[in-house]
């Protein structure tokens, strides 16, 4: 399918059938890491050689460049990715490694882009039924979600009852508790502009917990874009699935680390690594003879599943691995699934799904398994100390993913001592600013290390000639997971990209102002002035922000009337301000600020995080002004 510019004729579109729609969904979730939708335009050469095209990296880079019309940030979207594919199997005419004709896949729902007749997006039908039921089954007792229920799994009900942002705003809080303050959701008979800051909060909040929503935007809410709602929901669900798949979560999880292995090994592993380990964990003890490398070929014949479940299921639960004896393998995925229901555990696979390998869904379904029935051994004497993620680390890690990174970034240091994320942050905070040629990003096996260590003195170089303060810090200290060094550089990476929006904003390019933190307190106090409020900024430390109300107040100044005073506390207590630093990070979101910190950080006055509050509700006033 090609996309053609405006006015131009487009060519009859080339559809994928469903085998290879399937086969090319799992290799798109393969690189996709962090479940986004997106891959990055640099991985396009490897994801083509691994359909059966591999062309010079030239040419590679001569199809970005061409599309860089429908390429944004530097990312394609599947429906992107198969154009090109399409594309190059006519010019080459390759012999394609499913050997099957190109037709209109019956499984996959298609629509048209409202704005380009040319661009057709995909929603699979499978994933539609799986994340309705989710909401089904988890929001029934919410008083606020009853008039939305129950979803019908089978139609657009899904995008047409997201529109309002109230569910989602709830499916954020179930993935990530108190995300957002219950009180700063609108409710009731709401007006157009309440919708509209309902869906502004869920787009920025599902960003603070590091979902990536690279061209969504309320619109796309309120019109009910299926691919776009589909893929924020996902995102939401599986930061929650996943959020406690670690050490510092699952303490126990020490039983899965291999014969040698160091905890600093085991804390490099992802959570689907982590998951995979697991259930190998128990088919060992099974004595069933398998074992499983992923969860699409692997699990399709349920065998896998049928002995997992017998293993982690309490023993008056009667599970049984009767299903195994059914040699159909659909029948045989529907009984097992049987069993998972004696467990509360049907979820997100329906026995097709199971059957075809869908990556997504079966690894929600064990990821659900092991957050119930973990069925592990206690972790003894092993001492776990130091294993704790910070909340700077959190803030940041967040922050990194929802600027659309890959890989996905699940543990600050260990995840960045390649360069390669680094570079990216640069790129998107001064695109064009990196020298692609001077970074590696497929390593050899034996000069990885020093290819590594030539990333990061690179990445410390682009930080040199950012005006950075990196005096003493090395590549080789990112490379080694320097704790207090890593996070000095990447405060200010998370500093330079704030500011690079704000001095758009105010017409100057200079990321190096010295006055910057002053403008920002100046003008907080100018707009708290002007909007008849008494409370004044002294400093990015200042002792009285830890209550809370300075924020609400600025927020209240740049959107007139949007505060509900009557929620706000005296701020008397911790609990009290704690509670006030919850409603007003909220509010803020909800008025569009892109806030990453933390409402402890606004009780304790942590002066970093409180700059990029600020800062970013200076953002927001310079956008509506």
């Amino acid at each position: 399918m090609s996309r053609g510019g405006g006015g131009g004729a487009v060519r009859e579109s080339l559809f994928l059938n469903a085998d290879q729609l399937e086969e090319i969904t799992k290799l798109f979730e393969t690189i996709d890491c962090n479940g986004s939708g997106y891959i990055d335009a640099n991985d396009l050469g490897k994801a083509l050689e691994t359909v059966g095209i591999k062309i010079p990296g030239h040419e590679v880079r001569e199809i970005v460049q061409k599309r860089m019309g429908s390429i944004r940030e530097g990312k394609l979207d599947i429906e992107e990715f198969k154009d090109v594919y399409t594309e190059l199997k006519t010019k080459y005419d390759v012999k394609d490694k499913w050997n099957s004709m190109i037709k209109s896949p019956k499984d996959v729902k298609e629509i048209r882009s409202q704005h380009h007749d040319e661009v057709r997006h995909s929603v699979a039908n499978e994933e539609q039924v799986a994340f309705s039921n989710w909401i089904n089954s988890n929001f029934t007792d919410d008083p606020d979600c009853k008039k939305y229920l129950p979803i019908n799994p089978e139609t657009s009900d899904l995008y047409q009852k997201c529109g309002d942002g109230i569910l989602l705003c709830k499916m954020i809080n179930f993935s990530q508790p108190e995300t957002i303050h219950e009180k700063a959701i609108n409710k009731g008979n709401l007006s157009v502009y309440q919708i509209l800051e309902n869906q502004t909060l869920a787009l920025r909040s599902a960003q603070a917990i590091g979902c990536n929503i690279i061209n969504i935007g309320p619109e796309d809410l309120r019109d009910g874009k299926e691919h776009l709602v589909l893929g924020l929901t996902w995102q939401i669900i599986r930061i929650g699935l996943l959020a406690d798949i670690n050490l510092q979560h699952n303490p126990n999880l020490v039983a899965l680390l291999l014969e040698g292995e160091t905890l600093e090994d085991f804390l490099k592993l992802s959570p689907e690594e982590i998951l995979i380990r697991w259930v190998n964990y128990h088919l060992k003890r099974s004595g069933c003879g398998r074992t499983v490398g992923n969860f699409t070929a692997d699990i399709k014949d349920s065998i896998a599943y049928i002995h997992l479940l017998n293993q982690i299921a309490p023993n008056h639960l009667g599970i049984s691995t009767i299903p195994e004896r059914e040699s159909n393998l659909e029948d045989r995925a529907e009984k097992m699934l049987l069993e998972a229901e004696k467990m509360k555990c049907r979820a997100f696979v329906s026995p097709r799904d199971v059957c075809r390998g869908i990556y997504k869904l079966n690894l929600a379904f064990v990821a659900n398994l092991f957050n119930k029935y973990p069925a592990l051994e206690p972790a003894g004497d092993v001492d776990l100390g130091g294993i704790e993620e910070t909340r700077e680390e959190k803030t940041y890690r967040n922050w990194m993913n929802s600027m659309g990174v890959s890989p996905y970034v699940y543990r600050l240091y260990s995840d960045l001592t390649d360069g390669l994320v680094i570079c990216q942050l640069y790129d998107k905070i001064k695109p064009n600013c990196v020298d692609w040629k001077k970074v590696t990003r497929t390593f050899k096996e034996k000069s990885a290390n020093m290819e590594r260590i030539e990333n990061c003195n690179y990445a410390i170089q682009l930080g040199k000639q950012s005006n950075f303060s990196l005096v003493g810090i090395s590549g080789k200290d990112i490379y080694d997971g320097n704790k207090t060094l890593t996070l000095a550089l990447v405060w200010q990476l998370m500093r330079a990209y704030t500011l690079s929006v704000l001095q758009q904003l105010r017409g100057h390019s200079d990321p190096s102002t010295a006055n910057i933190d002053k403008e920002i307190v100046a003008w907080a106090n100018e707009k708290l002035d002007s909007g008849g409020k008494s409370g004044r900024l002294t400093g990015f430390n200042d002792p009285g922000i830890s209550d809370g109300q300075l924020i609400i107040d600025l927020v209240d100044a740049i959107k007139p009337g949007s505060v509900d005073y009557g929620v706000v506390k005296s701020g008397q207590t911790e609990e009290e301000k704690l509670e006030n630093a919850k409603y007003g990070l909220t509010v803020a979101r909800r008025a569009g600020a892109r806030i990453y910190a933390l409402p402890e950080d606004v009780v304790e006055v942590k002066s970093k995080m409180v700059m990029t509050i600020f800062a970013c509700l200076m953002i927001v006033a310079l956008q509506d002004a």
